[in-house]
């Protein structure tokens, strides 16, 4: 069933500005795995959160382009950026399917590692378009707008917003039975993501350009781990079942 509604769906998109050609193959591969682990509730998540993070990156983009901060290729996602923000929550639902008596555990992993992603995507292209000051995390000191590690106030609160939405949207859908309720759940969710992607800017401030090997997709992949770890260590460290 996945596979016939991937493909469908493919064919139906395939010429919007999101994904590279290899980009859509990939995306059936990875929509495909999902619903076969998650159903078509977490197939859902991942989708709307490909919608909404290329919807942002197109916002601004002819001036974005102007100053040379616009994404490549025109803002369309290659196989590499794709795996670089969904290895984690693919891994975490092929654990859902292994060890289901974790699966509300792992689902807010799932959640916590995309709703960092979108945050982190939407403040940054917010920031770079409309974030007027800008600084240096480390030092607070101004910095060019698109610097690795630099934050604005109109990016933070952009991303900040972004992940309480996508979040309840994720949570409505998957509805995780652990905890006190949704909106404990919203809270830590939201808390997890959002200081993932502050240390996802310390990374690119502090090792990023740096470090050789530290490539874009891997500063990613770190900032959904981090994400998923920190939802899934505190929810363990409040006792939830």
């Amino acid at each position: 069933m996945g596979l016939l509604v991937n493909g469908g769906l493919i064919l139906l998109v395939h010429r919007l500005p999101v994904l590279t050609a290899r980009g859509w193959f990939h995306g059936g591969a990875l929509g495909t795995m999902l619903w076969g682990t998650m159903g078509w509730p977490g197939w859902l998540t991942v989708v709307l959160y490909l919608a909404l993070g290329s919807a942002v990156t197109r916002l601004g983009l002819k001036r974005k382009q102007a100053l040379q901060l616009a994404e490549a290729r025109g803002g369309r996602r290659g196989p590499g950026n794709l795996w670089g923000s969904a290895a984690t929550g693919l891994s975490l639902a092929v654990l859902t399917t292994m060890a289901p008596g974790a699966g509300s555990l792992l689902t807010l992993g799932f959640v916590a590692s995309f709703a960092a992603k979108l945050g982190d995507t939407w403040g940054s292209e917010i920031g770079k378009r409309w974030g007027g000051r800008t600084l240096l995390i480390t030092t607070l000191q101004p910095v060019p707008a698109g610097t690795e590690g630099a934050i604005s106030f109109t990016g933070t609160v952009a991303g900040m917003v972004t992940i309480a939405v996508y979040t309840a949207l994720a949570l409505a859908l998957l509805r995780p039975s652990i905890g006190p309720g949704p909106l404990a759940q919203l809270v830590l969710l939201g808390a997890a993501a959002a200081t993932a992607t502050m240390v996802e800017s310390w990374i690119g401030a502090t090792w990023q350009g740096r470090v050789a090997w530290l490539t874009n997709e891997l500063v990613n992949a770190a900032l959904t781990i981090v994400a998923a770890l920190l939802a899934m260590g505190a929810a363990v460290g409040l006792g939830w079942r």
